[in-house]
């Protein structure tokens, strides 16, 4: 624990002096009275009165001493440290278009993607990682982050309808190159989910790839869907009804943009075959990078203002009631 004004500690001192006070006055001031013999009370216990005439006043003082502390501004804070580590950096580009809510992965492909991918930031800590959508059009969800936890929930986030419809690989492509293309990393990764074929866009997939290319980045690109047809949910005036549509990928476009770029192509047509190949991607080489870790700070005072409160509550209470003198 740290704190924000430590000087404002020094008035901890104050309660000493008023301590040593408060002792030299009840030896002072006493009340008395003489009796020949004390005989008569010998028999008499203490009353539990006697054992805590002081409570109010050290009820006091801890009120008195948590308020300074609270005025110190106590705080907890993580470290902040500069190290090396190896990693890589990955922009991962996930088609978000109307057809991954097919449902031959389950509990769809857009679901399913989404879990795998989850999985596979959380199984690589060192990484900075990205995250890209595209349909019809394009744009960055998260920028290439450590926090991986941020880009979880961004990504928990994500769904079909964010965006208009239809299937722009070469702009989601191009839009997770330009979100990399200027690291500083040895090791630049793209990994492109889709369960479709190119048709919006102004620039053409293999275009995309040889961009990539350019700025040394590798493509893993990932064809889901089953092989013929899948269930794909329709919305009818009675309710939800299945039907099963054609499975369109365009994998020779995705093979030529995994080549272009010294990356591989790979098809999942169940969830299985995708949790492998997310792993065999996690396979790929690594690289040293510099990783900050920044210093986050819990503010913690108003615990201490509680504290005081109640002291202060159990004083008030203590001279009202058991303690209360009558003039």
């Amino acid at each position: 624990m740290t704190f924000a004004h430590p000087y404002y500690l020094l008035l901890l001192l104050l309660i000493v002096p008023i301590v040593v006070y408060y002792i030299v006055k009840q030896h002072t001031l006493t009340a008395e009275i003489k009796f020949s013999s004390l005989d008569a009370f010998s028999q008499v216990k203490k009353s539990y009165k006697n054992y805590l005439r002081h409570l109010p006043f050290v009820l006091h003082m801890l009120a008195l001493a948590a308020l300074i502390v609270a005025l110190a501004r106590p705080q907890k804070s993580d470290s902040w440290s500069n190290k090396t580590t190896e990693g890589i950096d990955i922009v991962m580009a996930l088609d978000i278009s109307s057809s991954m809510l097919a449902e031959d992965l389950k509990p769809n492909r857009l679901d399913a993607a989404k879990q795998v991918a989850t999985q596979f930031v959380m199984q690589r800590p060192n990484d900075n990682v990205g995250l890209v959508v595209f349909a019809g059009e394009s744009f960055t969800q998260c920028p290439l982050t450590m926090n991986h936890g941020e880009l979880v929930n961004l990504l928990r986030g994500v769904k079909c309808g964010m965006i208009e419809d239809g299937t722009a690989i070469g702009s989601g492509l191009a839009t997770a190159v330009n979100r990399i293309k200027d690291s500083k990393a040895k090791s630049k990764v793209v990994i492109l989910l889709t369960d479709g074929s190119n048709n919006r866009g102004q620039i053409a997939p293999v275009t995309a790839g040889e961009i990539a290319k350019s700025f040394g980045v590798r493509v893993y690109t990932i064809g889901v869907g089953s092989r013929g047809t899948a269930p794909y949910p329709f919305q009818t005036p009675f309710g939800v009804q299945y039907r099963d549509v054609e499975v369109d990928i365009d994998e020779n476009t995705l093979q030529q943009i995994a080549d272009i770029t010294g990356g591989s192509y790979f098809r999942a047509t169940n969830t299985e075959a995708l949790i492998q190949i997310y792993q065999e991607i996690d396979q790929m080489e690594k690289t040293k990078i510099q990783v900050n870790e920044y210093s986050k700070k819990e503010e913690l005072y108003h615990w201490f203002i509680l504290a005081m409160l109640v002291c202060l509550l159990g004083e008030m209470l203590l001279r009202q009631t058991v303690f209360k003198s009558i003039p």
